[in-house]
């Protein structure tokens, strides 16, 4: 059993995540926006939680997901990709009223991207706390939570139940926040906020951090959150690597590799559920972090979010074959 502050091992039961499950269609060629019809590549199987707990079932650890598919062919393709990789797809209804959630993508020429969503009106906005979402968590170890779902109606009563269930066999939480400041601000801050306190882990990305704090310093921001009662905080910083600070005041860099970016998306889900699962399994943070960077790193250079993802002998000649920044 963990206590509070402590990322629970496997033997308190799978990694658990709810939210959207979507198709992500991308354009061939940089651009700005869809104001012109081009050519598009996919559908890919995508979505923030599901990227994230396919990477987890991907390296042998316990996995499950709470969401909502249609009855089409995006979410078939998406149910298959998680079946397939060990993930329990148990509490993922399946709509035949609304479409599987989608998102188009273009990349503009300076790198930044441009999104159309089809979240909130599609099966992706339906999840519920259904008697399969019930049982599901009822068994789980460890509840992550993203930040990019909690738009969606029913997430509040379907985290406010796992919580207390994970929480009772005690296991642990992480919360990747992946929202902007602005919307911390919003409607669901008071539920952003409770999400961060409770959290065992936190996965920040870059300014992420201190927008979660609301502080301008990344020291002062760490040392806030931590007051707040986080148990560690890991710091995604993309090529550069990543940064873990523990509760004890310390801090462990981890420098990152060097690859040729093909497609970001997806990268930070995959870090997170790398470096979760290593830690769940008994691995030393540095050596956990050592692992997260390299799967982030090796899931951008593949188009497709979640084409990347990879199990630990996949990392290992990753690892032996790439260099290192310095």
């Amino acid at each position: 059993m963990s206590h509070r502050g402590e990322i629970a091992s496997e033997s308190a039961g799978p990694s658990i995540v709810a939210g959207e499950i979507l198709v992500e269609i991308m354009a061939t060629e940089p651009g700005l926006g869809f104001l012109e019809p081009l050519a598009l590549m996919g559908p890919y199987p995508s979505g923030a939680p599901a990227i994230f707990i396919d990477q987890v079932a991907r390296l042998g650890g316990g996995a499950g997901i709470i969401g909502c598919v249609g009855g089409d062919d995006f979410g078939t393709i998406n149910l298959e990709r998680l079946r397939r990789d060990g993930v329990d797809v148990s509490a993922v209804s399946v709509s035949d009223r609304y479409p599987t959630g989608s998102a188009f993508v273009r990349y503009r020429p300076d790198g930044g991207r441009d999104f159309v969503y089809n979240i909130a009106e599609s099966a992706a906005g339906q999840i519920r706390l259904t008697p399969e979402a019930r049982q599901l968590a009822d068994k789980a170890g460890h509840l992550h939570v993203m930040g990019s779902t909690l738009s969606i109606p029913g997430l509040k009563e379907i985290v406010a139940h796992a919580v207390k269930a994970v929480r009772a066999r005690g296991g642990s939480t992480s919360f990747d926040p992946n929202v902007r400041k602005e919307l911390i601000d919003g409607a669901d801050g008071a539920q952003f906020s409770a999400l961060v306190d409770d959290a065992d882990l936190l996965l920040p990305s870059g300014d992420e951090l201190l927008a979660t704090a609301g502080v301008d310093d990344e020291t002062q921001a760490v040392a806030a959150l931590m007051a707040r009662g986080v148990g560690e905080i890991v710091l995604k910083r993309g090529a550069a690597g990543s940064t873990r600070f523990a509760a004890d005041g310390s801090r462990m860099d981890c420098a990152g590799f060097l690859v040729e970016e093909v497609d970001p998306t997806g990268a930070g889900d995959c870090f997170g559920a790398t470096y979760l699962t290593c830690r769940r399994r008994g691995m030393e943070p540095a050596k956990a972090l050592f692992y997260a960077n390299a799967a982030g790193a090796r899931n951008v250079t593949r188009r497709g979010p979640m084409e990347g993802l990879a199990g630990f002998d996949v990392l290992d000649d990753f690892i032996a074959g790439t260099a290192r920044a310095r």
